[in-house]
């Protein structure tokens, strides 16, 4: 109820929902406002990983967002819908400048992005201070929707995002050691990112929650291919498990030299959604198989249909990223949240103002999305989360997938295993 007064109010204010119609080009919102012509596109714009290993987590947010404007016919409040797409590359630096290219864009409504929390950290500062909003598909970094800067946030207002936020796959993670494998020891590998830094401390801390021992944290760095150290003295702490949080290149060679590390022979070996693709799966080689990995789970009908178009319009394999889902929803978010914030005037132009663009999407309210049903949290640690959590698992890689290209993996365990427990 109170998103809903909070929405009515600031529609109001702004002359209503796009039914009443605004004189002249006045503009009330305190960070501005985009004019759209009456022959104007819609534009909105993308901070994508589309270059370096791997390209594709970009272009499926770009595919995705495709079908959310095909399923509207390509059209939003009567215009054309348009994506333009800067490359972020997962890099900070390039995050950063593709960030300021996009803001120097008058037209520009709203970003979809990034594909990774790095980039997010490089782009955030600059969306923000624009007045614009982004909504990303992929970044999990509990640091991103945590406004304390004594505990290395890096909130900025106006960033949302419908991936999980990693303080539920860290716990989701944890349980699962603890609890259904009955672990007590386990060592953790980040390579200093904020994804894979966020989620290793959040697992750790979960499985500490749970009794359990964190015997040795462990830094590499990205780009490293010798292992060995940080292994031979993980395997020194009588590690049961290693957690290894990181993305394809590192997690593959770790996998692969901790088979050779005398007394981790036994160790179980656990990753996440950062190295989670039917590419890393072939690249790692039989030495991945039983390897455990939490990452997104969507299912339904409603997901099923979307993924019957997506074999149908876009590839008939299916989406080759994890995400594919949480892009289509950030897409839908944007459009509902515009479709409550623009405001027409009366010779047909629609004048959007950011500031209501943003309290638009804090005033949806369990928005049925393909991942599961979305609220956007205005508070920290959570500022800007618009999912639960809910749509999280933990798969087993087989030879199934290592050898033969299938995908995904079988589950395991869920988010839904482990409440009702």
């Amino acid at each position: 109820m109170k998103k809903l007064v909070v929405s009515l109010v600031l529609t109001l204010a702004l002359a209503g929902f796009g039914a009443m119609a605004l004189a002249d080009d006045a503009c009330a919102d305190e960070l501005g406002c985009v004019k759209v012509g009456p022959d104007d596109s819609i534009v909105v714009g993308g901070l994508l990983r589309l270059s370096g290993s791997p390209s594709f987590a970009g272009e499926v947010t770009r595919q995705a967002f495709q079908l959310a404007a095909s399923a509207r016919d390509g059209r939003l409040l009567g215009r054309k819908i348009e994506f333009i797409a800067e490359d972020s590359a997962c890099s900070e630096a390039t995050a950063r400048e593709a960030a300021q290219r996009l803001v120097t864009n008058p037209a520009v409504v709203g970003v979809i992005g990034t594909n990774c929390s790095l980039a997010a950290k490089g782009a955030l500062p600059i969306i923000s201070a624009a007045g614009l909003l982004m909504i990303s598909p992929a970044n999990s970094s509990p640091f991103l929707t945590n406004a304390d800067r004594d505990a290395g946030g890096l909130y900025q207002p106006g960033y949302y995002r419908t991936a999980h936020n990693d303080r539920f796959q860290g716990a989701l993670s944890a349980r699962f050691a603890a609890q259904v494998l009955g672990l007590q020891k386990i060592a953790t590998i980040n390579d200093g990112d904020p994804y894979t830094t966020g989620l290793a401390a959040a697992m750790a801390s979960a499985f500490e929650s749970l009794n359990g021992e964190v015997v040795y944290r462990a830094e590499i760095r990205r780009g490293d291919a010798d292992m060995s150290a940080a292994l031979e003295a993980i395997a020194a702490a009588g590690a049961q498990l290693v957690y290894l949080p990181v993305f394809g290149e590192e997690a593959q060679f770790i996998i692969e030299q901790l088979a050779e590390t005398p007394g981790l022979e036994d160790a179980i070996m656990m990753s996440a959604d950062g190295a989670m693709s039917r590419s890393f799966a072939q690249r790692a080689g039989e030495a991945a198989i039983g390897l455990y990995a939490s990452g997104p789970r969507v299912a339904g009908a409603a997901y099923e249909a979307f993924l019957d178009i997506w074999r149908r319009d876009i590839d008939e394999a299916g989406p080759s990223n994890i995400f594919h889902a949480h892009a289509y929803d950030a897409a839908n978010l944007l459009f509902t949240a515009l479709e409550s914030a623009a405001v027409e005037r009366e010779d047909g132009a629609l004048i959007i103002g950011r500031a209501a663009l943003r309290e638009a999407l804090f005033a949806v309210e369990d928005y049925p999305g393909l991942t599961g049903s979305l609220t956007c949290q205005e508070t920290s640690p959570h500022a800007g989360d618009c999912a639960t959590g809910e749509a999280l698992a933990i798969f087993q890689l087989t030879a199934a997938e290592i050898l033969d290209g299938n995908w995904p993996p079988p589950v395991v365990w869920t988010a839904a295993m482990a409440a009702a427990e």
